[in-house]
């Protein structure tokens, strides 16, 4: 065994298992529809309430706040994208796959650690 080198590596690990670092700044909402940018919205700049509405096959409500984003209304079977609830940090996200729906937290400062191990 070569003791020169690590016995573990912690980033391919961390990629495969889809652990993100949290990046400096602001918490941004991305709603992505069909693949296409709908709307990005920061946060930490709302005043009051936002609503967004995706029209499609399905029609979706969304709303953001400063606190977070949820699905408020879905006509799309299964419903799992109101069921998610509301997201608030960066790299949680909600998706609607009937309508092909992907809204996603990015950014944000870090307010301490995910998980310790150890």
């Amino acid at each position: 065994m070569d003791w020169r080198r690590p016995l573990w590596r912690p980033w391919p690990f961390s990629r495969q298992c889809g652990i993100t670092a949290a990046w400096p700044g602001p918490v941004t909402a991305a709603i992505v529809h069909r693949g296409q940018v709908v709307q990005t919205v920061e946060l930490d700049r709302l005043t009051e309430e936002m609503t967004v509405t995706v029209e499609g096959d399905y029609h979706l409500t969304i709303l953001l706040d400063r606190d977070g984003v949820r699905v408020a209304e879905s006509d799309c079977p299964g419903q799992d994208c109101v069921h998610t609830g509301t997201i608030t940090r960066a790299g949680q996200s909600i998706v609607c796959l009937p309508e092909q729906v992907v809204v996603q937290l990015t950014g944000g400062g870090g307010g301490g650690p995910d998980a310790v191990l150890g």
